[in-house]
């Protein structure tokens, strides 16, 4: 069944569907009687709230909790949301009041409710004015985003803001910004001028640091701008890091006749995610904070452990699993769990090679919390599809599993898994499976990592080649022969038998008086240990850098 994507036209019910009530503020209470609704005066709601790229998580997740908060008897944080770069969700939700339904899905059975924290949409492109005016309205006090990693325009290595030639140019009409940060220094500039205390920008970004990463793309942007506003900004706007965590997939048209069906509701874009839902937040806001903590929101002085523990954790393996489970010919991540040599793999990538490098925040118990990653990923009620977590991948893997790979090989920790995750994605880029069937890459850098992957078949060198994606890792001979190896394995074996192969080499490894006690080299531990034979220098084509 085609999906609803994210940036395109939505399509209408197939007219065989049964007829439901189409939603919106003034049928609510025809729906009352088989889901939650909304309790709460709407038009009370304050608009304090801007969110920018309303998507499906941003509607699973900040949305209900703001919801919830508003049943509490708490009307101050209604919510306006943003789009920049397509219409498809304003035509969905202005005729249905910016109501929308949340299915929540597991093997239990279903639970669904009306969401109506959202009280406006604007299409940005249609009247920057208009969102400039949103942003500097005195009620204005938290501004939210759901976007890509790229969107923020920070280095790999160096950790800074690097605009480039879109955003420079931004720069020369500032009456009309197109970008997102461009919204948001500008509006922060006209708030200054006016004597306006700054509003809160919170980011919920799945990527380290990201109220860090905010702050340098903001201060960045406005030093482009003139180097005063950039101090003021940095001196007196807030920017919290959070961890934000449930799992949504890509709502269908089954999906969304589904909701028609069982429900009863003509829902134009609904929200099917799982049950389970967390949200840890940074307690440093500089324009009043909402008592989110009401309803479940936990707030820490540093959200640093939690943020790592669930993008290296949960993140990286949905990287890893994307990747290979494509390459297997599998389209879901509960067929992935159920595949024993899989399972196995991501159960040890989690356990061996990511947790231990892993601080526990208070509170949490590691190894119970990756065991509930597997109960999660494992439900087939969910249905979350592998295409889903292999978008993206230039944002993705530098930010879940470049990381830990990198510290794997600084610290001398086994690094096998974590290679053949890499290689995974390197051999997707070629835009075909192992059995040939094209693979749609969908990401900003798809045309440039394709033909390089292509250029370089189980050769990683031309991809480790571009820096904004890889770093300096292309830089490490013993690397580079890793991953040559790992994308022979799959080539030659396919994924089930470079799954196994490097499973068996880290129980070989692990067994007494062979690999446990074997010694390694600091920082190629899993990669070559002392005795094996040395990978020769980068001067022939990877087949050569190591025995397969």
């Amino acid at each position: 069944m085609a999906a609803l994507a994210q940036h395109g036209a939505v399509p209408t019910l197939d007219p065989a569907a049964p007829v439901a009530v189409p939603l919106s503020e003034q049928t609510l209470a025809q729906h009352a009687g088989r889901m939650r609704v909304p309790t709460y005066d709407r038009a009370a709601l304050v608009p304090a709230v801007v969110h920018f790229s309303v998507g499906g998580f941003h509607r699973a997740h900040q949305l209900v909790y703001f919801d919830d908060l508003a049943e509490h008897g708490i009307p101050d944080w209604g919510v306006v949301g943003v789009g920049l770069h397509s219409t498809a969700m304003r035509d969905a939700l202005r005729p249905q009041d910016h109501l929308y339904t949340v299915v929540e899905r597991s093997s239990e059975g279903d639970r669904a409710r009306v969401v109506g924290s959202m009280i406006d949409y604007h299409f940005a492109p249609d009247s920057p004015e208009t969102v400039l005016d949103v942003l500097t309205d005195e009620r204005t006090r938290l501004v939210t985003m759901t976007v890509t990693g790229n969107a923020y325009r920070i280095d790999a290595v160096s950790g800074e803001f690097i605009p480039d030639d879109t955003l420079r140019a931004e720069i020369s009409d500032r009456a009309h910004p197109r970008s997102l940060f461009g919204y948001i220094v500008s509006a922060l500039d006209l708030r200054r001028r006016a004597g306006l205390p700054p509003f809160t920008v919170l980011s919920c970004d799945n990527m380290q640091s990201n109220g860090e990463a905010a702050r340098r793309a903001v201060v960045g942007f406005a030093r482009l701008y003139d180097e005063e506003l950039a101090r003021w900004i940095d001196g007196n706007v807030a920017f919290p890091g959070s961890m934000v965590d449930r799992i949504t997939p890509q709502t269908t048209l089954a999906d969304r006749e589904d909701v028609a069906r069982r429900f009863g509701v003509g829902d134009r874009w609904p929200v099917v995610t799982e049950p389970f839902s967390q949200w840890v937040m940074e307690d440093a806001f500089c324009n009043g904070r909402p008592p989110l903590e009401q309803v479940g929101v936990q707030f820490v002085p540093d959200v640093g452990q939690h943020e790592l523990m669930k993008t290296r954790l949960l993140n990286g393996s949905h990287s890893a699993m994307g990747h290979l489970g494509t390459l297997a010919g599998l389209g879901r991540v509960h067929e992935v769990l159920a595949d024993p040599v899989l399972r196995r793999y991501v159960t040890r990538l989690m356990a061996e090679e990511v947790g231990p490098q892993l601080p526990s925040p208070a509170g949490t118990d590691l190894a119970e919390y990756q065991q509930s990653l597997l109960r999660r990923f494992a439900d087939p009620a969910i249905g979350d599809g592998l295409d889903r977590l292999c978008r993206r991948g230039s944002s993705k893997v530098p930010l879940y599993v470049l990381p830990s790979l990198r510290s794997a090989l600084a610290e001398g920790r086994p690094a096998e898994l974590l290679t053949l995750a890499v290689a995974g994605w390197c051999r997707y880029l070629q835009g075909v499976d192992l059995q040939g069937r094209e693979v749609s890459v969908q990401d900003e850098l798809a045309d440039e990592l394709r033909s390089l992957a292509r250029a370089g078949g189980t050769d990683p060198r031309p991809l480790l080649g571009n820096r904004s994606v890889f770093g300096d890792l292309g830089d490490d001979p013993r690397f580079v022969a890793a991953l040559g190896r790992a994308l022979r394995q799959i080539e030659r074996r396919g994924v089930h038998g470079a799954v196994r192969r490097a499973l068996h080499r880290l129980d070989r490894r692990d067994a007494p008086g062979a690999g446990a006690g074997e010694p390694l080299e600091r920082g190629t531990r899993g990669l070559h240990a002392v005795g094996e034979p040395t990978p020769v220098e980068q001067t022939g084509a990877a087949a050569d850098l190591l025995p397969a």
